[in-house]
């Protein structure tokens, strides 16, 4: 089986994934939020979010059955992950980490995920991203 997908370059701006959805002309909703987290014992995960929605740690913390978690700083998520922040992918990080994915992402038709660079993002759908990363969906929508 091969994954279906498609690359889409597009001139890359500070905006984060907002931006990026308006230069590609999709929903935010679609584009999708690859955030490098951490739980307090500094244990790295991965968090796939809707580029529309915004983390709600204490909802996340406790789908992890853990006592909090945070955002890790940009420069420790380029280490753990290989690439710059603005074009962190879920895809081949330097370190392998446990990849999460919000649970609203999977009822979407196609996704956008960072293509492992500014500028470059994968439309994809939720099944070949499922079926590719292997994620474990929670509800981390605030």
């Amino acid at each position: 089986m091969s994954a279906q997908y498609t690359l889409h370059p597009y001139p890359y701006g500070e905006g984060g994934a907002l931006e990026a959805a308006r230069a590609l002309g999709v929903p935010p909703r679609e584009m999708v939020k690859t955030l490098v987290m951490e739980t307090a014992r500094g244990e790295a995960f991965l968090l796939l979010m809707p580029g529309d929605r915004r983390v709600s740690l204490k909802r996340l913390a406790r789908a992890l059955g853990v006592k909090n978690v945070s955002t890790v700083a940009p420069r420790e998520a380029e280490r753990l992950t290989g690439y710059r922040v603005g074009g962190i992918s879920p895809y081949g990080t330097k370190r392998p980490l446990p990849v999460y994915v919000d649970k609203s992402i999977l009822q979407l038709d196609r996704l956008y995920v960072n293509g492992g660079r500014r500028g470059l993002v994968v439309e994809l759908t939720p099944r070949t991203l499922l079926e590719t990363l292997r994620p474990t969906p929670v509800h981390a929508a605030g």
